[in-house]
């Protein structure tokens, strides 16, 4: 939970620290807390199977090298790309290898699901898929183009807004699909 909210503020630090420290600092503590989560990986277990993690730590972990050796904070801004990339393959690969992602969500939360909840979390799944690529498209566009201060907005804030908004919106429909089965 630490590690998630470290990321979590990750734009926010980035924006405000590259103001008083190098920019290998911050690639020295995205290591850290990337081998935080490799250690927590190993005492928890999740919903999510480790393996599902690695991209997400392997790309964040090529970020946090570049940043550290070149000293520059181009690769710092790559990390929510990175993210959104491996949380692409990380869901679009339950879709091959089932069950999907939100199956495997809803069925921790929820138990046992019928075809009809099978289905509609693939569809979920798929949904979130697209999500993830046309935020790190526009998360790979604030990085290589726009200023810092609209990375920042944009990585920090308005990805999060529109995450919540797809959550919303998902649990709304749910609710709407199970009283139309009842």
């Amino acid at each position: 939970m630490i590690v998630a909210a470290l990321l979590a503020l990750y734009p926010l630090a980035v924006y405000w620290g590259l103001r008083y420290l190098e920019p290998r600092v911050f690639g020295a503590a995205l290591i850290l807390v990337l081998a935080a989560r490799c250690f927590a990986l190993r005492l928890n277990r999740s919903v999510v199977p480790r393996s599902q993690w690695y991209p997400l730590i392997a790309m964040g972990g090529a970020c946090a090298l570049a940043t550290l050796v070149f000293n520059r904070a181009d690769s710092l801004r790559l990390l929510p790309v990175a993210t959104n990339a491996a949380c692409l393959a990380s869901f679009a690969w339950t879709l091959f290898s089932p069950p999907s992602m939100v199956e495997r969500f809803a069925r921790a939360f929820e138990g046992e699901l019928d075809d009809r909840g099978v289905a509609y979390t693939r569809r979920v799944t798929q949904v979130w898929c697209v999500f993830f690529a046309i935020n790190g498209a526009v998360a790979l566009y604030t990085a290589l183009v726009a200023s810092l201060a609209l990375w920042t907005l944009y990585n920090g804030l308005i990805a999060y807004v529109l995450m919540a908004l797809l959550f919303g919106g998902e649990y709304l429909v749910r609710r709407r699909v199970r009283a139309a089965v009842r």
